[in-house]
């Protein structure tokens, strides 16, 4: 995971404020355990390592579900990062930046497969499961949209001038698996692509609902997604990073080596793909980001010699 010293990470910083919680993590990266078993090793109550359990998974440390045990359902947690990077100089080191926040509902290309929908923070937009209403006039206010299978598409201002040379480009958003219902285990393989450039596939590891998301609407059924993981890529001339690990050779130079007025964004689950377990995009006044598709564009001036 990669980290700065914005407030984007204040979550992962506060969350690793604790010895409990530092404790936790130790024993998550022995394998899996259930809050029964985590209580027992920790001489502490259920409901107090509940607590721990939900403030690190908040902040994208550790991921559960709820599966079938004695007495009743257990909730069992799994680490899902094996590293931190804390980057102090980011701002210095990437030079001047552009930030555009892309709203969920912008996309100007679509083709998903049911089950499929998309609401507001107030309402839902039509019907759930008719991809038609992906093209209806207030899917520009959605605050979050699911789909089974299928891609979404965004066209996004290239803001750079002609005196100006990109360095880096981050995307960040909140996504999750799709899933009738929820299920915390439930595994999708999500793609995307930069000016018809395969970055990379991410696996999103479920659809949860085991608690309401930070931003989600009092309103929203609590038996359905509630809230994601902040997925953030970096794509530099090194190759493309996701939480600090390099995932990919593809470079800053692929996906500029022809770069217009626009970016064009694809974010995609193939049919063929190992698993095809849906997405849910989260935005504003959604899930526990509040925020839509984020790109961040580093440059630098060019020197004369480059113009």
């Amino acid at each position: 995971m990669r980290l700065d010293i914005g407030e984007d990470s204040l979550p992962v910083y506060e969350a690793l404020a604790s010895k409990t919680r530092l404790e936790i993590l130790r024993q998550l990266a022995l394998g899996e355990r259930n809050i029964k078993e985590m209580a027992e090793i920790l001489g502490l109550s259920a409901v107090i390592v509940g607590k721990h359990i939900n403030q690190l998974e908040a902040a994208g440390l550790i991921a559960t579900r709820r599966e079938p045990g004695k007495g009743g359902t257990q909730k069992v947690a799994k680490i899902l990062v094996e590293e931190l990077n804390v980057v102090i100089a980011q701002e210095q080191s990437r030079g001047y930046q552009y930030r555009q926040e892309v709203p969920i509902g912008h996309y100007n290309q679509f083709d998903v497969t049911p089950t499929c929908g998309l609401a507001t923070v107030e309402d839902y937009i039509g019907n759930f499961d008719e991809p038609k209403y992906f093209m209806d006039t207030h899917k520009a206010e959605a605050g979050i949209l699911w789909f089974t299978k299928g891609f979404l598409e965004y066209q996004i201002p290239n803001l750079l001038q002609e005196n100006q040379q990109v360095v880096e480009l981050q995307l960040s958003m909140e996504l999750s698996s799709e899933y009738p219902g929820w299920k915390s285990d439930w595994p999708s393989d999500i793609t995307l692509s930069l000016n018809d450039v395969e970055l990379c596939t991410w696996q999103s590891p479920g659809d949860f609902a085991d608690r309401r998301g930070k931003y989600t609407p009092a309103w929203w059924s609590p038996e359905i997604n509630q809230y994601g993981i902040l997925l953030t890529v970096d794509v530099t001339d090194r190759g493309i990073f996701i939480g600090g690990e390099k995932v990919a050779d593809v470079t800053l130079a692929d996906v500029t080596a022809d770069l217009g007025d626009f970016w064009k964004l694809k974010l995609e689950v193939k049919e063929d793909a190992t698993n095809v377990g849906g997405l849910t995009l989260f935005g504003k006044a959604f899930g526990d980001y509040d925020q839509g598709i984020v790109i961040l564009t580093s440059y630098r001036p060019k020197s004369i010699s480059e113009s």
